[in-house]
């Protein structure tokens, strides 16, 4: 076995490349991991508000598992942005990212697209509370889900704005990954070991600590009593977080010890794609029954089928990324599935996907007055074309130059770069039942 020497002067960039995942530059599978979770996501609002969720009959059911894009959005902020942090501990004594580059270019990726989403709302379906300065406040900061009184009826926020809620975790989970890298890099580090596989074992250990934190929130949120806007904040989803952390981490240590154990894991689990792509959609048709909660939004949830939501849609979100995250650049199936040029382009406006579907989904059914009582068939097709639509033009005259001022002239050290990733919600997200779904 091949093992990365423990001289602090080794980087992940001298590893050899041949059948290893890669960890920096663009990688275009994962761009058609971002789009087929965004196209999930709208499948799943267009359901739900046709009414053809809870229609009586038929498999209109199916269309719940939808919801499967908020934990593989998150999984992806969880391997693509920790993974620097991952690589400095496995390399060796050098820092992590500097945390005001990586703050300035979160704050570039996310804020200038949604804030001009946010005033369309407020000029157009918000009208009436366009003088409201605590409901621009709230919207603008990315923290109404933490209002106690607000003058929405659900605690998602706007129904115009329902999908953002996922949005306002991810930006309290950025907020915070900073000094959790530092955390778990201290226990990484304890003892000054120069072997990878004890630093490795450890990230490993501590990541799978991080993620329990979200079982027992959960607890919380109905012990004494049952308070679902608890389920709309962080901790609840810290697990889905780590299913990407700990990606991230076998990624590195799989390309710092080429030829060992865990990098013919990683190959072996994206030789076995297709299968565990099946064990994906098996859990998929399993979290679409009410196992995982009520399909509406007005039944109140309970504390185990909240715990199997956290659970199913974890574990599917795993099955379906693992294997393109632990993948070899190249690779000839997953790049002909999720790398072509299709996927690509509908992976790069995920977020603004994300970002407008449901001021199109909404105030389509509004102005047709055909909420809860409209046909998926017929309504998909024209709000996923005006969706798309709207996606491109807002990624080519917001999110393309917002990202171009955010990033530095030069750089200012000489890390390898690593792929800055839209947010889930990424960059995307569903809107979760009761409980935080």
């Amino acid at each position: 076995m091949a093992t990365a020497p423990s001289s602090p002067g080794r980087s992940y960039g001298d590893a050899v490349a041949g059948g290893v995942p890669p960890i920096s530059g663009r990688q275009d599978t994962l761009d058609g991991v971002r789009a087929v979770a965004a196209l999930a996501v709208l499948v799943y609002h267009v359901a739900s508000t046709s009414g053809a969720l809870t229609a009586q009959g038929g498999a209109g059911w199916l269309y719940n598992g939808g919801q499967v894009g908020v934990p593989i959005f998150f999984t992806l902020s969880g391997l693509l942005l920790y993974r620097p942090w991952a690589a400095a501990v496995l390399e060796g004594p050098r820092p992590g990212p500097r945390v005001r580059t990586y703050l300035r270019k979160r704050v570039s990726r996310i804020l200038p697209a949604y804030w001009a989403v946010v005033a369309v709302f407020m000029l157009t379906a918000g009208l009436s509370h366009v003088s409201d300065l605590r409901t621009w406040l709230s919207l603008l900061t990315l923290t109404h889900t933490y209002l106690p009184d607000p003058w929405w009826r659900s605690g998602l926020g706007p129904p115009h704005l329902g999908q953002v809620w996922s949005l306002v975790v991810e930006a309290a989970w950025y907020l915070s990954l900073p000094a959790t890298a530092a955390v778990l890099a201290w226990y990484a580090r304890r003892g000054r070991t120069g072997d990878v596989g004890v630093r490795a074992r450890r990230l490993l250990r501590a990541i799978a600590v991080y993620a329990a934190i979200s079982p027992v929130y959960t607890v919380a949120m109905f012990v004494p009593g049952y308070r679902p806007l608890l389920g709309l904040w962080l901790p609840r989803f810290l697990a889905w977080f780590a299913i990407g952390m700990a990606l991230a981490v076998v990624t590195v240590w799989a390309r710092l010890e080429p030829g060992g154990p865990v990098a013919r894991g990683c190959a072996t689990v994206a030789a076995s794609w297709r299968t565990c792509w099946a064990g994906a959609a098996l859990l998929y048709v399993i979290a679409s029954t009410p196992a995982t909660g009520p399909l509406d939004l007005v039944t109140p949830d309970v504390f185990w089928t909240s715990v199997l939501d956290l659970l199913l849609y974890g574990l599917c979100a795993a099955a379906f990324v693992a294997p393109v995250a632990l993948a070899p650049a190249g690779a000839p199936g997953l790049e002909a599935v999720l790398g072509n040029r299709v996927t690509r382009f509908l992976g790069r406006i995920s977020y603004s996907l994300f970002l407008w579907q449901m001021l199109i989904i909404v105030g389509w059914y509004e102005w047709t007055d055909r909420q809860f009582r409209g046909d998926v068939a017929t309504d998909l097709p024209l709000l996923l074309a005006a969706s798309i639509a709207a996606a491109t033009v807002s990624y080519a005259l917001v999110e393309r130059p917002a990202l171009r001022l955010g990033r530095p002239r030069a750089p200012s050290s000489p890390r390898t770069p690593l792929p800055d990733p839209p947010p889930a919600g990424g960059r995307d997200a569903t809107v979760p039942g009761p409980a935080g779904r």
